[in-house]
């Protein structure tokens, strides 16, 4: 196993560090990422009612909103201290064009992240198959990101990219503003769990809301083929997001006074 190394933390505490090997670090992103698609996108399949059939006690756009940023919250809190808690390969992007992550590092917490989002995606199928009618890919498609046919309300490609491209920009701002050396410690966890449900309050509508490639990739492999052939929007135009706004927010946000 790797020999042990210092790790910036970039959800869970400004400005701490923490010795974790590799291994843990990679651990640590698996079980963030398994636990949001999990939770959030669970919840979206198991509990959310959308239109005016499923269930009547539905918890609607406004529980999964929630569900997704409780999940980066416990998340967080959890195993932050580990890995930092990005969950998310455009996060990690955004954290390295920022320089707060090594690109070296990259490849690794992205393969994690992809790895705990399909393991998740994979036992929500399994739950699914139990179900009266058996395992139905409209189910992970209703939970599933998309444009036009993939669009809750029809929202076309156009929209889907700029919304992504922007809420994608705006979560890494908030993400690199909590956790820099000035920020109030230890409320980084809870700005960034309010943030991203913010975030699907504003774009569940539109598109289901990816703003983070693994979340999208894990459902739509178990959608059909209308999820799996959008896919590729929701792996660029997060990242553009992200990557925009490493590049940029110590130039508009970060700048030293001289």
């Amino acid at each position: 196993m790797a020999k042990h190394e210092e790790v910036e933390i970039a959800v869970a505490s400004p400005s701490a560090t923490v010795e974790s090997t590799l291994g843990a670090r990679w651990g640590a992103e698996v079980f963030g990422t398994f636990l949001l698609v999990f939770g959030g996108a669970g919840t979206a399949i198991f509990a959310a009612k959308f239109g005016g059939d499923g269930n009547p006690l539905g918890v609607g756009f406004l529980g999964v909103a929630l569900a997704f940023g409780l999940t980066v919250l416990a998340g967080a809190y959890a195993v932050g201290s580990i890995s930092g808690g990005h969950f998310n390969p455009a996060v990690t992007l955004g954290l390295a064009a920022s320089g707060r992550f090594a690109w070296k590092d990259v490849l690794g917490y992205i393969v994690a992240q992809l790895v705990g989002g399909v393991i998740a995606s994979a036992l929500l199928a399994a739950i699914v198959a139990g179900a009266p009618g058996g395992f139905q890919s409209s189910v992970f498609a209703g939970a599933s990101n998309g444009y036009g046919e993939g669009s809750p309300n029809g929202f076309n490609l156009v929209s889907v990219l700029l919304i992504e491209i922007i809420l994608t920009a705006v979560f890494v701002y908030v993400i690199l503003g909590v956790t820099s050396a000035r920020a109030p410690s230890g409320f980084a966890p809870l700005t960034i769990g309010l943030t991203l449900t913010l975030i699907h309050l504003i774009s569940i509508p539109v598109d289901n809301t990816s703003v983070n490639p693994a979340r999208s990739i894990a459902t739509a492999i178990f959608g059909g083929s209308v999820p799996i052939s959008q896919v590729w929007v929701f792996i660029v135009a997060p990242i553009a997001g992200a990557l925009l706004a490493g590049f940029t927010f110590k130039l508009l946000f970060d700048s030293v006074k001289k």
